[in-house]
């Protein structure tokens, strides 16, 4: 695969990879431009429902491609527009890890919703290593992942930690064995298409700290059918069909 983010859509699932193995996946300057466009693109695409983003080969994201940059580029603002829009993506997404999830992979998997990861895979956060401030966003969705603690162990030192002590500090949701990685994110991402978007949109709004649309979420539930819905095929032992879709 050459450098860029390679998108496909199979039954509900999009999965972005990023690719660009010369330099253990990290993000080119036009890389970090695309990202937000094509989140976009898959965003208004009725037929997904679930994101997963993950590497290229045995790699996950080793950063920024420093090379890459020009003098017109401020690398921070590339990285924080593409964070701020896969965390803003209106459905869920899950980030698959393996091999390094390091500086700019580490901002990206920290704004999907979900984390799952292979044994083996290193994580860090490394702006203390150049002497970067890192964003204030990108600080505070650290500290809500991980605690305060656990954030200033990670941005003081710039150290790597393993994945079980990433799974300790709340930065994955599962660890999984060599091998059964792909599998399980597939499994998960069948199972959430088959679930309500309604219960998800309004959970990944309340879980991100947004308190300003109670009144519009209250008047979603209302109107849409999927609780009546739910309980039917609860009920009669069914699979239930959920026709809920976003209005706005």
């Amino acid at each position: 695969m050459d450098a860029g983010l390679h998108s496909s859509v199979s039954d509900g699932v999009a999965t972005v990879v990023i690719s660009h193995p010369a330099k253990r996946n990290a993000m080119t300057a036009a890389m970090w431009r695309a990202l937000p466009r094509e989140l976009a693109r898959l965003g208004a695409d009725p037929d997904v429902r679930v994101l997963v983003l993950t590497g290229h080969g045995p790699t996950f994201c080793a950063g920024a491609d420093i090379s890459s940059l020009t003098g017109d580029d401020d690398p921070q603002a590339l990285a924080v527009a593409a964070e701020e829009a896969l965390a803003a993506f209106p459905l869920p997404t899950i980030a698959a890890v393996r091999g390094f999830c390091v500086g700019g992979g580490s901002q990206l998997a920290a704004a999907c919703d979900l984390r799952f990861a292979e044994e083996g895979a290193s994580f860090g956060v490394t702006p203390a290593r150049l002497g970067i401030v890192y964003p204030p966003s990108s600080t505070r969705r650290l500290a809500s992942l991980v605690g305060p603690a656990w954030a200033k162990y990670l941005l003081f030192s710039a150290e790597l930690i393993d994945a079980d002590t990433a799974l300790r500090a709340g930065f994955l949701n599962e660890l999984l064995p060599a091998g059964r990685l792909d599998e399980r994110v597939a499994a998960f991402a069948r199972t959430l298409t088959t679930r309500s978007r309604l219960t998800q949109a309004a959970a990944k709004e309340f879980a991100d700290g947004r308190a300003d649309r109670d009144g519009y979420w209250a008047g979603q539930a209302a109107g849409s059918g999927d609780t009546a819905e739910g309980v039917a095929a609860f009920l009669e032992r069914r699979t239930p069909k959920f026709s809920w879709r976003p209005t706005d």
